[in-house]
């Protein structure tokens, strides 16, 4: 399984031919996750060739239309498809009263079960855990209630070392999964085998910020510390900076500033402001400051 993040599109405010508004998807441990869902997500979905019965959830950031105008499509079309998988959808109030205002009115009815996660906390919070992944909120300062959200995977089990397992002979096949749980083993003499000498440390879990339209705002690095991968957005180029301030956004260099503080390993800037014929300027004032940034664009994949 590959854990990655998958660019259905990155560009602000107005669609045009070459540049869709946001929407991603995250895979983390066999998880298929759609982060906002701008006008067209379910056509690049389909010319991405990411399945649709594998998404049972999403999250919208926030309720500006560039973010989730492509939601009740989506859903239209699910039905459609005769899906009958439970999706759970995670937004700010009221998400759930403009959908199903939506479906009423155009006498739509899902035969599958439609699950609102309505958020309105500014405090982060968990709002997913399963046995291998867990998704909580990043409170972000735009001119609506907005939130980001950090994907983080649980740790693994522990690797065998089946070399030193084959010196016990005490030690058989029904043990191994208490062993990957990290127990000690306890030979016939009562004497404990410590667990470290007969299995590896496992891969560190990864972790994946998504920072959706914001203001700059330090206080959210705590949060997104040692991120493997985040993304920002980076509507704006320091000579617009004014803009950015007014309108609650960042630019480049502020996103690039927020990884630098965190210590990331690798940023993604997106959200671009259609000002901008090539995203390429803003990147180069972005890796001025960090210089593991990448720009986003509708099909790239960049792996945890």
């Amino acid at each position: 399984m590959i854990d990655q993040v998958q660019i259905l599109g990155c560009h602000s405010a107005t669609p045009r031919s070459n540049a869709y508004p946001s929407a991603q998807v995250v895979q983390m441990r066999g998880r298929y996750f759609l982060v906002d869902c701008g006008e067209a997500t379910q056509m690049r979905l389909r010319e991405q060739k990411v399945s649709f019965s594998k998404i049972k959830h999403i999250f919208i950031s926030h309720l500006h239309g560039d973010h989730y105008y492509g939601l009740i499509g989506l859903i239209s079309t699910f039905s459609l498809l005769n899906r009958n998988a439970d999706l759970h959808i995670y937004g700010p109030k009221g998400i759930k009263q403009i959908t199903l205002l939506q479906l009423k009115l155009g006498g739509t009815y899902t035969q599958f079960n439609l699950f609102f996660h309505e958020l309105d906390s500014k405090q982060s919070e968990l709002i997913f855990e399963d046995d291998k992944v867990k998704v909580s909120t990043i409170p972000l300062d735009h001119r609506i209630y907005t939130n980001g959200f950090l994907f983080e995977e649980k740790p693994k089990l522990r690797k065998l070392n089946i070399e030193a397992i084959e010196q016990i002979e005490e030690i058989e096949v029904c043990d191994y999964e208490n062993l990957k749980r990290g127990k000690d083993f306890s030979l016939p003499d009562g004497s404990l085998l410590d667990n470290k000498k007969l299995t590896f440390d496992p891969e560190k879990p990864k972790k994946y910020a998504y920072l959706s339209d914001t203001a700059f705002k330090p206080n959210i690095v705590p949060i997104i510390e040692k991120c493997d991968l985040i993304y920002h957005e980076a509507t704006f180029m320091e000579g617009e900076a004014h803009l950015a301030e007014k309108t609650k956004h960042s630019t480049a260099k502020q996103a690039a500033k927020i990884a630098e503080m965190a210590k990331v390993k690798k940023l993604i800037i997106g959200h671009y402001s259609n000002r901008y014929e090539h995203s390429s300027m803003l990147l180069n004032e972005a890796k001025s400051i960090f210089e593991n940034t990448i720009d986003a664009y509708s099909g790239l994949i960049v792996k945890i």
